[in-house]
C-alpha cells in the first residue's frame, strides 16, 4: 500500500530560531550571488536547532513538501540521487518552464512565491527578490491557507533562505517555523541543521503538513555552474537529506495507519555556467514531483505547472482545491484534446534544436484549422494555426513575451504572424481560423465559453472569437483590440431558440510582421 501522500496544514503560533554563531570555515567576505544569496560553502555545524513545539495534528492524511532551490531537473539523472530517482519512478514528475520578465525574473522570490501561493506572479505580485508588490494578504502560502480554514491542521516549515520568513512567503501563522540564515552561515551547514531538526519533528511530532527548504544546490549552481561536478555533488547531498526525511516519516510509530504524500519542487533552473534570472530555457526549467496515494507511478505529464503545489497539498489532505488559484490537481489530467496532438521537430526554424518536438498543423479529432486564405510560403511551422509547446514556441523568438503564456498547459494552439513572416511568402496577409467541434446546446438559453488566451496586438492585425449555430452564419462574441496577456477568459453566449449545436471559431487575420495569438483548453458549459 502506498503511503506517500500530501496533507495540508494550519498555522498558528510561529517559532523562529535565531541564527547560530559564525561558522569556523566561513569565508571572511563572501561574495553575494546575483540574486542576493551568499556564495558560502561553509560546512562546519553550529549547535543543533532546538526542536520546536508542533501542535498535534488531526488527520491520518499527511503531506511533506520539499523545496530544492535552483535544481535543474535535467541534472537529476546524471547525479547520484537514488531517493529522487525512486520518487520519480514511483510518482508523477511534471516538468515545465517559468515566465520571464516583464512578468517576473527567474529568481527565487517569484519562484517560491508561485510555489507557495498557487498563483502566477501577475497575481501574487512578486517580480524579483525585493518582494516589492507582494500580495500575500490575498494569496497566502499553502500552510497559511490551511490555517485560515480553521479546521485545526498542524503545520510546520523549515527555512534557511531567511527572506521566505521575513517577507511572509511562508507566513507567521504557521504553527511552527524554524528559520535559519544560510546567507550568513552557509547553506550546506544550515541545510544540515534544518534536516536534523526536521527529522526529529517528522519522526516524533505530528504535523499534518510540512515544508522543508534546502538551498545548497542553488549556491553550487552560482559558484560552479549547472554543468559542473560540484552541482551534481550538491544534488547528491540534497538527495541524501531527502532520504533521511523520508526515513524519519517511515519511523513514525503511527506510520502504518497514515497516508503520506511527498512533493518535491524547485523555483528555477540554472545556466550551464551558473546563474539565473534571465530568459534562457535552462534558467526557466522547473518541475513538480508528487508521490502518494492516488498519484500515478511513472507518469510524465506535460500539463503540470509550478502553481500546482498548493492544489496537490489540499488534494492530499482530502480537501477541495481552493478557489481563485491558478493551480490544478497533479493526479488528474486536464482532458484538453490538444494534449493528444502528435508533435514534430523543426522545419524552417533553424534556431530550435533538432531534438525538440513541438509543432503540428494536424488538429485533434473534431477540430479543424482553416488556412485556405493563407498566402503560400512563410515559415512552415507557423503557416496558419499551429499546435505547439512552451519550449518550442519560446525558442522560436526569445524575449518577445511568448514566455508569459503561463495559463496554457502542455500543447496549445497559436497563430503567430510575426514568426511566419520571417520567410518570404506570397502576396497577402496571415488569415487563418481554428474551428472547434460541435457542442450540443439543445434546450439551453445560454452557454459559457472558457479558455486560456495569450494575445499581443500590433498594427492592423485582428483577432475574433465567433460562434455558429447548426452550421449557420457566424456571430461575433469577442473582438480583441488590446493585449490580453496570460488571461483566462469567460464569455457568455446567448443560444437562439431551437438551436441544437454550436461551433467556436478563433479567427486571426490581416496580420504580417505583427504579433501572435495563443489559445488553450476551450471549455463550453
Amino acid at each position: 500500500m502506498q503511503r506517500w501522500r500530501i496533507l495540508p496544514a494550519l498555522v498558528a503560533a510561529a517559532v523562529s530560531v535565531p541564527a547560530p554563531p559564525a561558522l569556523a570555515h566561513q569565508a571572511a567576505d563572501p561574495a553575494p550571488a546575483p540574486e542576493g544569496k551568499v556564495l558560502n560553502g561553509a560546512t562546519a555545524l553550529a549547535a543543533p536547532v532546538p526542536v520546536p513545539d508542533v501542535p498535534n495534528g488531526i488527520s491520518s492524511d499527511k503531506v511533506l513538501v520539499i523545496g530544492l532551490d535552483g535544481l535543474r531537473h535535467d541534472r537529476i539523472a546524471p547525479a547520484d540521487a537514488p531517493n529522487l530517482d525512486a520518487l520519480i519512478s514511483g510518482g508523477t514528475f511534471g516538468t515545465s518552464l517559468l515566465y520571464t520578465s516583464p512578468m517576473a525574473a527567474t529568481s527565487s522570490g517569484p519562484g517560491w512565491s508561485t510555489i507557495a501561493t498557487g498563483v502566477w506572479p501577475d497575481l501574487h505580485g512578486v517580480k524579483d527578490n525585493t518582494f516589492a508588490g507582494k500580495h500575500y494578504d490575498r494569496y497566502p502560502d499553502f500552510l497559511t491557507r490551511l490555517e485560515n480554514t480553521g479546521a485545526g491542521h498542524s503545520t510546520y516549515a523549515a527555512l534557511d533562505w531567511k527572506p521566505l520568513a521575513d517577507q511572509g512567503t511562508f507566513g507567521p501563522r504557521i504553527d511552527a517555523r524554524v528559520v535559519l540564515d544560510g546567507d550568513a552561515d552557509g547553506y550546506p551547514a544550515e541545510d544540515e541543521r534544518l534536516t536534523q531538526v526536521s527529522e526529529t519533528v517528522l519522526r516524533t511530532k505530528n504535523p499534518d503538513a510540512a515544508f522543508v527548504y534546502l538551498g545548497a544546490i542553488d549556491i553550487a549552481g552560482h559558484g560552479s555552474g549547472a554543468a559542473s561536478a560540484a552541482y551534481l555533488a550538491a544534488i547528491h547531498d540534497a538527495d541524501a537529506r531527502i532520504g533521511r526525511l523520508l526515513a524519519a516519516v517511515r519511523a513514525r510509530p503511527t506510520y502504518a495507519s497514515e497516508r503520506w504524500t511527498v512533493i518535491v519542487a524547485t523555483d528555477h533552473g540554472h545556466t550551464d555556467a551558473g546563474g539565473h534570472g534571465g530568459s534562457s530555457i535552462e534558467e526557466r526549467r522547473t518541475f513538480v514531483l508528487a508521490s502518494g496515494p492516488g498519484i500515478a507511478a511513472g507518469a510524465r505529464p506535460a500539463d503540470t505547472r509550478l502553481v500546482d503545489v498548493t492544489a496537490a497539498v489540499f488534494t492530499g489532505l482530502g480537501l477541495a482545491v481552493p478557489g481563485g488559484i491558478d493551480g490544478r490537481r497533479v493526479d488528474t489530467r486536464t482532458g484538453d484534446p490538444f494534449e493528444g496532438v502528435a508533435l514534430s521537430g523543426r522545419t524552417d526554424e533553424t534556431g530550435i534544436p533538432a531534438g525538440v518536438l513541438g509543432y503540428s498543423h494536424t488538429p485533434p479529432a473534431g477540430w479543424s484549422a482553416d488556412a485556405s486564405r493563407m498566402p503560400s510560403g512563410g515559415v512552415q511551422e507557423w503557416r496558419g494555426w499551429a499546435f505547439t509547446t512552451d519550449e518550442f514556441w519560446s525558442r522560436a523568438a526569445r524575449d518577445q513575451q511568448r514566455e508569459l503564456n503561463v495559463r496554457s498547459r502542455g500543447t496549445f494552439a497559436v497563430a503567430d504572424s510575426d514568426e511566419w513572416d520571417d520567410k518570404a511568402h506570397g502576396t497577402g496577409t496571415f488569415d487563418s481560423t481554428l474551428v472547434s467541434p460541435a457542442y450540443t446546446v439543445t434546450g439551453r438559453t445560454s452557454v459559457t465559453l472558457a479558455y486560456a488566451t495569450h494575445y499581443r496586438v500590433d498594427g492592423a492585425q485582428k483577432a475574433q472569437v465567433l460562434v455558429s449555430f447548426d452550421g449557420g452564419a457566424d456571430t461575433l462574441v469577442k473582438n480583441y483590440t488590446a493585449d490580453a496577456v496570460a488571461r483566462n477568459e469567460s464569455l457568455a453566449v446567448a443560444v437562439p431558440a431551437g438551436a441544437r449545436s454550436m461551433r467556436v471559431k478563433f479567427h486571426y487575420f490581416d496580420a504580417t510582421n505583427n504579433w501572435y495569438w495563443a489559445v488553450d483548453d476551450l471549455r463550453v458549459s
